[in-house]
């Protein structure tokens, strides 16, 4: 069986190393709203729909307490709004600032459609975020064939499969056993495992690394090789199909399901 389609997702994968655009955000609006939350704890739920990750944040039993303490009491509902009010601005001021290409996405990509494949994406940006970092990849000379966000499915985000499936109607895909789906975060596996697609997870520049391009440079090769084993161990518990070290081997990767 022939792979016809590969969908990447965008921040930690192909744009913005290290995913480091939501992740100030997050952290400012709790502050906005009392409650310090760590970078760690950020990080657990990135890839989800925004508002979705702010529940799950929530959800977590140190932040619930402190929200508690420094609310009165125990969050509901309308405190995810609350929290997204603040997000979401602050994260569209900034975005255009995190979006640069990461390295080798614009040759590999290039490769892969000679290969004769098919480029979707999928994202947990919403279409309004979407606008500012597609325009932004497109002008560097990233444009994949399509994009679907959560708005396009109902809100549903990862680890739902719908965002994919709406890649494979608008490309034509024939079968989710011809579909690679490529990302930065476990709910980037999950949305893969979800579909039934191939699930492929990306260390360097990931979301689970958590390093911007220089903090990532600065470190010894020592130290690299273990952040990379500790990404690699995540994405494997998480039911990655296969895990790679940056998006130049993925090529390789479709030529070896081919393979099989």
């Amino acid at each position: 069986m022939k792979i016809e389609g590969i969908i990447f997702d965008w921040a930690g994968t192909t744009v913005d190393f290290g995913c480091m655009a939501p992740v100030r955000a997050f952290m400012d609006s709790f502050a906005a709203n009392g409650v310090t939350v760590t970078e760690e704890e950020t990080r657990k739920p990135m890839g989800m729909l925004k508002r979705d990750h702010i529940r799950t944040m929530l959800s977590m039993d140190r932040i619930g307490e402190a929200w508690k303490d420094a609310n009165g009491s125990a969050w509901a509902e309308e405190d995810v709004e609350k929290v997204y009010s603040h997000f979401e601005p602050e994260l569209l001021s900034t975005l255009a600032n995190y979006s640069k290409v990461k390295p080798g996405v614009i040759e590999t990509v290039a490769k892969l459609r000679a290969m004769g494949l098919a480029i979707g994406s999928t994202t947990g940006y919403t279409d309004v975020m979407m606008d500012i970092v597609v325009k932004a990849a497109a002008d560097q000379g990233y444009e994949p064939d399509c994009w679907f966000s959560p708005d396009s499915t109902d809100g549903k985000g990862r680890p739902y499969p719908y965002m994919i499936f709406k890649n494979m109607m608008k490309l034509g895909l024939s079968d989710v056993r011809c579909v690679v789906k490529v990302g930065d975060t476990v709910s980037d596996i999950r949305e893969g495992k979800a579909a039934g697609v191939w699930s492929v997870g990306i260390i360097d520049g990931s979301s689970v690394m958590g390093l911007n391009e220089d903090q990532f440079n600065a470190l010894s090769e020592e130290e690299k090789t273990q952040k990379r084993q500790d990404v690699r161990a995540v994405f494997e518990g998480a039911g990655a199909d296969y895990v790679i070290q940056n998006i130049t081997e993925l090529p390789a990767v479709v030529e070896a399901i081919q393979h099989r």
